[in-house]
């Protein structure tokens, strides 16, 4: 294994950093992508070799797959934009695809072993009244089919991976669901979520539901996509579903907090939430919620990760294990009283 080097982009970020720590505790190799003056690179293990850069900057790359003869490289692509803002956004666009053609022709350009690419539940078209499942019978994904910038952006590139897996490269997708877990050092969006629940700065949740990983399990799956994923297959990285009213319960439960009572309807939630967004465009500002943010608590969020425990092994913990953990990490770094 000493010859095996793993190239983790957004390393930094809160499933990167833990696919580093995961790898460097496995006694593996790594070699980290990080933005310049992300200071949640501090946090990476000193055993990780840090190179900053941008996805967009080709040359700053080039040194990043710089390599010593003999090594076997793997690339983890796990850097993107995340927004829950449905507009398009180019900058988004920018990153999340053409910063993924700029990985896939480095991987070409360098001859890298293994390229695993990871995409989003958010890329596979929504199926109603179903449990939903990898899109083999749909590739490339029809862009028309999925909503949200964010996951239009993540469908384009997932496209742009099967293709050079179709053109020869050994490289395979992951589709994770939502994150949650210990060590989210950068506070996203979930944890802020968790964190305003126990405070009690939201007053009233959603009548909809999540899908929800522990960060540690779905860095895992993305550790058993580089050793068991096969080319051009996709996997999804999910968990059962959970209704916003019983997550909200799990965590009044582990945390003590004052349990939330109110719930809104989806259609109460969605008109608030387009004066929110209509606000928020006046007066330059981040709105509260989002319609793209209701619509991804209104959909079917059943995913099927049958194949990836199948075929890779994957497994995932129980949601109250996950916030318990959570909740300790936050107290102990002083996120919670």
């Amino acid at each position: 294994m000493n010859n095996k080097l793993y190239l983790v982009t957004g390393a930094a970020g809160f499933l990167g950093s833990n696919v580093c720590r995961q790898l460097v505790a496995q006694g593996r190799k790594v070699k980290a992508y990080v933005l310049p003056g992300d200071r949640s690179a501090e946090h990476l293990p000193e055993e990780v070799e840090i190179v900053y850069g941008d996805l967009l900057d080709k040359d700053a790359m080039r040194s990043f797959f710089c390599v010593s003869k003999g090594t076997e490289v793997t690339v983890l692509h796990i850097a993107s934009i995340v927004t829950v803002d449905p507009d398009y956004n180019q900058k988004v666009m920018d990153v999340n695809v053409k910063g993924t053609q700029n990985i896939i022709d480095l991987c070409r350009e360098t001859g890298v072993s293994k390229l695993v690419y990871c995409s989003s539940t958010g890329a596979i078209p929504e199926q109603k009244d179903t449990a939903i499942r990898e899109c083999e019978k749909e590739i490339p994904i029809d862009p028309d089919r999925i909503r949200g910038c964010y996951s239009l952006s993540k469908a384009l590139a997932t496209n742009l991976v099967l293709k050079a897996a179709e053109e020869g490269m050994d490289a395979c997708v992951v589709h994770p669901s939502g994150i949650l877990g210990p060590e989210d050092y950068a506070m996203g969006e979930t944890t802020k979520t968790l964190v305003d629940i126990i405070n009690g700065k939201m007053p009233a949740g959603i009548n909809g539901s999540f899908n929800l990983c522990d960060v540690r399990d779905l860095a895992n799956g993305i550790i058993l996509a580089a050793d068991k994923g096969q080319k051009g297959e996709c996997y999804i990285l999910g968990n059962d579903p959970v209704l916003f009213k019983d997550f909200a319960k799990l965590v009044s439960e582990e945390s003590g907090c004052k349990e939330m009572k109110l719930f809104l309807p989806i259609s109460t939630a969605n008109m608030l939430a387009k004066t929110l967004e209509k606000k928020a465009k006046r007066t330059g500002t981040k709105p509260l919620m989002t319609t793209f943010s209701v619509y991804n608590l209104a959909r079917n969020n059943n995913f099927d990760s049958g194949k990836a425990k199948r075929e890779l092994g994957y497994v995932t913990r129980p949601y109250r294990e996950t916030i318990k953990d959570e909740i300790h990490w936050l107290k102990e770094a002083g996120k919670i009283a």
